[in-house]
């Protein structure tokens, strides 16, 4: 598995020695509807490299939530945060606390799982992640 690192593919070995110095936490999505599947088995290894760097994790579940799209209403630009009181809203603090952030998703006719591209469009769009 590589990780993205602004346009340098890393190995997830390579990503966590980077990564040590200068994360505090990070956050981990799983995309798939199932929790205990694939993809959860992936990052749970992502998990045990950081945690042997000493970078501290959290997964949170996302494939398998009720999360619709946006409504391009304009309600978060006026009152930082979405109009549908959802998961998203739940979890936008963590992602605004987070010193960086691992997407794990099951490819789908050659694309993430959906419900994990709803909740980027509107967890983008309503919440500051300048890191």
């Amino acid at each position: 598995m590589y990780i993205m690192q602004n346009t340098s593919l890393l190995s997830v070995h390579e990503a966590s020695c980077y990564t040590a110095s200068i994360m505090a936490k990070v956050l981990l999505l799983n995309g798939s509807p199932r929790a205990d599947g694939c993809t959860a088995t992936a990052l749970g290894e992502i998990i045990r490299v950081f945690g042997d760097e000493g970078i501290e994790t959290e997964l949170i579940q996302i494939g398998n939530k009720d999360i619709r799209g946006c409504l391009s209403c304009g309600f978060c630009f006026k009152n930082g945060k979405c109009a549908v009181d959802d998961f998203v809203n739940e979890v936008a603090p963590k992602f605004q606390a987070a010193d960086g952030l691992v997407m794990g998703s099951p490819v789908y006719y050659a694309s993430p799982n959906g419900t994990i591209l709803a909740f980027w469009d509107r967890i983008f769009y309503n919440s500051s992640f300048s890191k």
